[in-house]
Order: structure tokens, then sequence, then C-alpha cells
């Protein structure tokens, strides 16, 4: 009679060498990288394409002899640089792991003593470098085509921006799990689910546009709170702390319940030996 699985939780999630085995992650994938500069331009298209086309349409308001709409275009391109961040996080991450399942790889890395934290960790890593590649030069390009400078928003930036990424986080991790459960039918939704989330996320105009009966569902959303609170700044000049700490407390509950989600379904392909054959 074989013993049950060991039970699964937070405590399991490192062990010791665990910032080693991370790093060898990262590292993992720093190399495909380095050695496939086209994977790099990859990163840099979409955000640049976005601010190209968004820049020509904030040219054409400030264009406009009217205050009102010289403030829509600074909202406007700091609603698309935010946002980029946020798909760029979430696909850095699901799309890192997708490259596991891709090259045959992710049976390997858990033969060693790799966690599952640590592949978690390594992925946020790797979600971090990607957004950073593929964000900075739309934000460079902003500011040499349109004198737009998302700068402005001061030490809110670095809050705004940490809090988008924390949000694309924890849909990564939800996307993670459906593969885990799905297999390769659920790839897709790497490239799609936070697409569908944009009309709701408050990106380029305030909740209030919103039907009364999807205000809440917007507000149920982390991103929507972050931008709110960048109007609030770009147009009021005054930070609004009331959205920014909801922004965050919504993170926490959106990554502690999807990381329970992912926890369970790992354990769950583990078990089934699905680690081994998913994507097949």
């Amino acid at each position: 009679m074989t013993n049950p699985p060991p039970a699964f939780g937070m405590a399991q999630l490192f062990g010791a060498g665990g910032a080693r085995r991370v790093w060898g992650l990262v590292y993992r994938h720093i190399a495909l990288y380095r050695r496939s500069p086209i994977r790099v331009v990859e990163l840099m298209y979409w955000p640049i394409l976005q601010m190209v086309v968004w820049g020509f349409v904030t040219a054409y308001l400030a264009g406009v002899q009217n205050n009102v709409a010289s403030v829509a275009a600074g909202v406007l391109l700091g609603g698309v640089l935010l946002w980029e961040a946020a798909l760029r996080s979430q696909m850095g991450f699901s799309i890192s792991f997708l490259e596991e399942i891709w090259s045959r790889n992710l049976g390997h890395l858990f033969v060693s003593p790799l966690r599952p934290g640590e592949l978690v960790a390594g992925l946020m890593a790797m979600s971090v470098i990607r957004t950073l590649v593929g964000v900075v030069p739309a934000m460079v390009l902003a500011w040499l085509l349109y004198a737009f400078n998302i700068l402005t928003l001061g030490p809110l930036l670095v809050l705004f921006f940490a809090s988008l990424l924390l949000m694309g986080w924890a849909v990564a991790l939800g996307v993670v799990s459906l593969v885990l459960r799905y297999g390769a039918g659920a790839e897709a939704m790497a490239w799609s689910i936070l697409m569908g989330i944009t009309p709701f996320a408050a990106v380029f105009y305030p909740v209030s546009v919103l039907p009364g009966w999807l205000q809440p569902v917007a507000y149920a959303l982390p991103a929507s709170h972050v931008f709110e609170g960048m109007r609030g700044v770009l147009v009021h000049g005054t930070a609004e702390w009331g959205h920014l700490a909801a922004a965050y407390g919504l993170n926490l509950l959106w990554l502690a319940g999807m990381s329970w989600v992912f926890l369970r379904q790992f354990q769950a392909a583990r078990v089934k030996g699905a680690l081994l054959n998913i994507g097949e």
C-alpha cells in the first residue's frame, strides 16, 4: 500500500539553496535572450507599436487648442505605458512558464530539488526583466517623439508600476494553473486574458464612465484603482492614496487566491504525472 503524498503547504515552497536554484532558472532564460536577439526585439515590439499608435492620437489631441484636450493626451499616454507594464508582467511570467513546456523541460526541472515557490520566484524575476526591456524603450520613445515624460509622476510611478506588476503576477498564476489543469488548450489565455480585462480596468477613462452595474466589477480590479490614481495626479495634481491602498489590498487578495489555486493544481499535476507530458 503506497503512502499518500505529503501535505503541500507554504512551508514547503522554499528549501536550502533556494536562491541558487532560482538564479539557475533565471539564467536559463537570460541565456535564451542573449543568444537570440530576435527575442529581445519581440519584447519591445508591442509596447513600442502601442506607443506609436496612441502617440499619434495624443499628438492630434494636443494640437487641438483646448487645455482639456492636452490633459487628455497625457492621460492616454500614461495609461498606455502603465497598462503595458501589467500586460508585459503577466505575459513575461506566463510565457516563461510556457517555454519550459515547449522545450519539454518542466519534468526535468522538478526532477531537480527545485521547489514550486522557487519556480514562481524565478518566473517573477524573468517577468520583471521582460517588462523593463519592453516598457523602458517605449517610455523613452514617448519622451523623444511626444515630449511626454511619465517620470513626472515622481515616486508614485514606482508604486503604480509595482502594483501593476503584482496584478500581472496574480493573473499569470491563474493562467499557469489553467495550463496545469487543461494542458495546451489553455495556452492561448497567456495572450488574451488581460486584454479581455482592459475595458473594465479604467485604463483610458474613469470608472464613472461605465454603467452602474459594471462599476463594482471595475473596482474589484487593482488596475482600476491604479489608473484612477494616475489620473488624479496628472489631471488634478493630487495623490489619491485611498485608491493606491485599495490597489495593494486587492493585489494581496488576488495573489493569495491565485497562489492557493496554483498550489492545488500543481500538486494534482504532480500526483497524476502530468508534469512529464503536459502540452503533448
